[in-house]
């Protein structure tokens, strides 16, 4: 049964306040859907793997085809926007590397970092980690926040758990190294299609939450973030650095590779503080994005029901005839079905009325009618 668009907005946004409340779901981390779907997606990989694009592109519709099957054995947009969430994970993920810098434990933050970023921390000291951990913030401000709650308003849970699976299945073979150039790029392409719209939204947001700085904002996101790799992520770095007055960008190693990325912003290096920063600035992005929507679907629904009033015992006729009486009736009325004020009866109009009339002579000029 389909859902009106009202609520499934104003559950989308719902959908941001639980997650803020209550974190992850009360699972084990194993059976956390996007977990089941990642292990689903990791054994069809050991057996269709080659190095080619076709096999990729199969893996990539496989996936998107199982989680669109589990969006509608859920049915709740409530719940899908909810399990596709992971604000609150991500923001106490960065404050655990903030702490762990704050107290001078470089190595502690290098063993954190992995549950932020995929690049290899082995060699990153603390200036690294902390620019490793805003650059995460801001890309997944997109990835865990907004994209989610704009595809849960688009499409229910289908939407969301679609789009989950896209971002999942980049994380896992959506790299640039020799294994999965080919492989991956079906699935890297789908990421990237599926996050366009909610990374520019993103910047929207990161600028309407630091109205002080929004003109720092558009300026990078316009002048630099066409240099980043990516089509997405560096709207969404871009965005934050302009808001945060940081400097973002420079060499990143994912194993064996090493990508040089183009610098974003004109501030200073982040330090441990800035992580702090950036989290505050992502709740307030969930905040104001969780508002918006639940106003745009409390709003809808209240202007639909205006619209659609009825007076209770009313009989409402459309062009099949009766079809109920009171609010639960359908106001869909057709203009020929409006109830006219004077009717007439059926065959009378004003030339049958003359051709009807007894036709007598008139009387002469000057002569009045005889008495």
């Amino acid at each position: 049964m389909s859902v009106p668009w009202q609520r499934q907005v104003t559950a989308a946004g719902v959908a941001l306040a639980l997650d803020r409340a209550l974190g992850e779901p009360p699972v084990p981390g194993r059976l956390h859907p996007v977990a089941l779907f990642g292990t689903a997606i990791a054994a069809l990989e050991r057996r269709v793997y080659d190095d080619r694009r076709a096999p990729g592109a199969f893996l990539a519709a496989a996936g998107v085809g199982l989680a669109a099957a589990a969006g509608v054995a859920i049915g709740s947009p409530l719940v899908g926007g909810y399990v596709s969430t992971a604000g609150r994970g991500l923001h106490n993920a960065a404050l655990r590397v903030e702490a762990a810098l704050t107290s001078g434990d470089v190595p502690a933050a290098r063993r954190l970092l992995p549950s932020l970023v995929g690049r290899d921390p082995t060699a990153l000291d603390a200036a690294a980690i902390a620019r490793a951990a805003v650059e995460s913030v801001a890309e997944n401000t997109t990835d865990a926040i907004v994209a989610p709650a704009l595809w849960t308003a688009a499409a229910g849970p289908v939407g969301a758990f679609v789009y989950r699976a896209g971002d999942t299945l980049d994380s896992m073979v959506g790299y640039r190294d020799e294994r999965y150039r080919r492989f991956g790029l079906a699935s890297a392409r789908l990421d990237d299609a599926l996050a366009w719209v909610p990374a520019r939204t993103t910047a929207a947001l990161v600028a309407l939450a630091r109205p002080g700085r929004a003109s720092d904002v558009a300026r990078a996101v316009r002048r630099e973030a066409r240099r980043h790799p990516s089509p997405n992520a560096g709207v969404s770095e871009a965005a934050f650095a302009g808001a945060l007055g940081l400097r973002l960008g420079g060499a990143n190693r994912y194993g064996g590779v090493v990508e040089d990325r183009p610098i974003l912003g004109s501030g200073r290096r982040p330090g441990p503080r800035d992580i702090t920063a950036a989290v505050d600035l992502s709740r307030d992005v969930t905040w104001l994005l969780a508002g918006l929507l639940v106003l745009a679907g409390t709003g809808g629904a209240i202007v639909g029901r205006r619209r659609g009033a009825v007076a209770p015992g009313t009989t409402i006729r459309a062009a099949g005839g009766c079809v109920g009486r009171g609010p639960q009736a359908s106001a869909i009325m057709t203009a020929r079905d409006r109830p006219r004020r004077h009717a007439r009866p059926a065959g009378d109009s004003p030339r049958r009325r003359r051709r009807l009339r007894p036709r007598g002579r008139r009387p002469p000029p000057g002569r009045g009618a005889r008495p």
